[in-house]
């Protein structure tokens, strides 16, 4: 390429300045993902699956392939999954179930399709110390959910999220399947090297996450996350998991990332051009949630350093990356005129072309070899992804001008996101006068009757327990028998600590960082 532009050498080293970045920048969260170690499972754990989590699964229209991922889930032996549809799938839902297991399944439902409505029912529906949320199509490891409660020996940490893989979904991979498997194998890297070095992480995503229980049954929480509007006017459904991890950076709550087989999920993806409209919808949600984190929350800057600068890279990443046809489009039209009528590149636009495929496939291919060296056949497909690049490039100045638009886009029944909030709203009021003494309560399945829930946690306040003051296992039962706990302690060793005679003394103060 330097041959090819000689004439004009000044002209493009600033060019070659942003393709020496980029690619520096990519070695560096290469080696940091290299040097990433996830954490170890723990000699005695304090939360044990079958006493501590529930999975929380909101879906509208799980099929045959939620019967596997059930089964798989179901491998970790989790105290609880809940199913949280709206009314009108009940029955069939509650058919899958009673085909997984109907004693560990609970099929639970909101008036509305509405996916944070659905997973804030999930939350108020809990009992214990550890909420994962799944998707119906997610299957785990016999071995990810002990690698994700691993994480939460240290009480700092709120949230813990998973690698992740593609399952195909015939009997071989499409195009559109390859592409999500690449920025899959991205995806992780980043992950993987944002937590090393820092800590922070852009996204716990929504396909497997786990959180700390008390944290999401704070009614702040839940009312947020239930009204949050993009500029105060327009309200959004999707996004959850966006949500989920600024609320852990603005509220002092640490996150962390199992990248390693042992944590690693299969996830379906589209295996058609409806793949485009789902990295449509990711991106606005990204957007938005980027800009709120740089410029309104800001809580980034201070906690996580290198995950924002990697979110300022991200927003002029489009531009950067269109700069290189731009310039070799210049370069072919300059080739066209001759020297002496102004023209100064003296080489064929067509060498200049040819240069510049060879440059990309080569770095390109270079950049995909995490994910070549286990799919080797895969490498069929680099032409695609350069494409894909140049496309999603574009896709992100559009989704940017285009930020009001919060529906869905790849599921048929979600509805109006406002009408789902104004009738849950309608259900609180209507339960919170029938008992004005419970506050944050969530309605069951078939009736308006509230469970006890915690009332509103603030900063440097005491943070509610999700249990029942007159349970034994509760920590407020163990406050007189001489030793302090840490707040989010799973039931299963404050049930080894009351046998013992041991346990609580606990104080349940925690002041948020910020």
């Amino acid at each position: 390429m330097l041959y090819l532009t000689s004439d004009d050498f000044p002209i493009f080293v600033p060019f070659g300045v942003i393709g020496f970045y980029r690619y520096l920048w990519y070695l560096i969260r290469l080696a940091a993902a290299t040097a990433y170690r996830p954490i170890p499972l723990p000699e005695n754990p304090t939360y044990v699956a079958e006493e501590d989590v529930t999975i929380i699964v909101p879906t509208i229209d799980a099929g045959e392939e939620f019967k596997e991922a059930a089964n798989s889930w179901l491998v970790g032996k989790p105290k609880e999954i809940l199913i949280i549809t709206e009314e009108k799938m009940l029955g069939p839902l509650q058919e899958l179930a009673n085909e997984v297991d109907p004693e560990k399944i609970r099929v639970l439902t909101v008036p509305f399709a509405n996916k944070r409505l659905q997973m804030s029912h999930g939350i108020k529906n809990t009992t214990t110390d550890i909420i994962v949320f799944a998707d119906d199509d997610a299957i785990w490891p016999p071995t990810l959910l002990p690698y994700t409660l691993a994480c939460f020996e240290d009480q700092k940490v709120g949230g813990v999220g998973t690698s992740q893989r593609v399952k195909q979904v015939g009997k071989r991979m499409t195009v559109w399947e390859v592409l999500a498997a690449f920025r899959l194998t991205i995806r992780n890297i980043e992950i993987a090297s944002s937590t090393h070095i820092d800590g922070g992480l852009p996204c716990l995503s929504g396909r497997t996450a786990a959180y700390r229980t008390v944290i999401l049954k704070d009614p702040d929480f839940l009312h947020g996350f239930t009204h949050d509007y993009w500029l105060g006017k327009y309200q959004l459904n999707s996004g959850d998991d966006k949500f989920l991890t600024r609320w852990m950076v603005s509220h002092g709550w640490n996150t962390y990332v199992q990248c390693c087989p042992e944590a690693e999920l299969l996830s379906t993806m589209k295996p058609n051009w409806r793949f485009l409209k789902q990295v449509l919808r990711w991106t606005r949600n990204t957007w938005r949630s980027d800009l709120r984190s740089l410029f309104t929350e800001r809580y980034i800057w201070t906690s996580h350093p290198y995950v924002a600068y990697t979110m300022v890279d991200k927003l002029f990443n489009p531009l950067t990356l269109l700069v290189g046809p731009c310039l070799v489009a210049y370069l072919m039209y300059k080739s066209t005129i001759p020297v002496d009528q102004g023209g100064t590149i003296s080489h064929g636009g067509m060498n200049i072309l040819l240069s510049y495929m060879v440059w990309l496939t080569a770095t390109r291919t270079f950049k995909l070899m995490p994910h070549l060296w286990h799919q080797p056949s895969h490498v069929i497909y680099v032409p695609a992804f350069i494409l894909f690049g140049y496309y999603f490039a574009i896709m992100k100045m559009y989704a940017l001008c285009t930020l009001h638009e919060t529906g869905w886009g790849t599921r048929a029944g979600i509805g109006d996101a406002s009408a789902a909030t104004a009738a849950l709203d309608k259900l609180d009021e209507k339960n919170n006068l029938n008992n004005p003494n419970v506050l944050g309560g969530g309605f069951n399945n078939n009736s308006l009757s509230y469970q006890n829930q915690p009332t509103s946690a603030t900063p440097f306040a005491a943070i509610p327990s999700p249990y029942r003051d007159d349970d034994p296992m509760t920590p407020s039962a163990q406050r007189n028998t001489g030793r302090r706990m840490s707040i989010g302690q799973g039931q299963s060793q404050r049930r080894r600590q009351v046998e013992d005679g041991e346990g609580g003394g606990i104080e349940l103060q925690v002041g948020y960082a910020r």
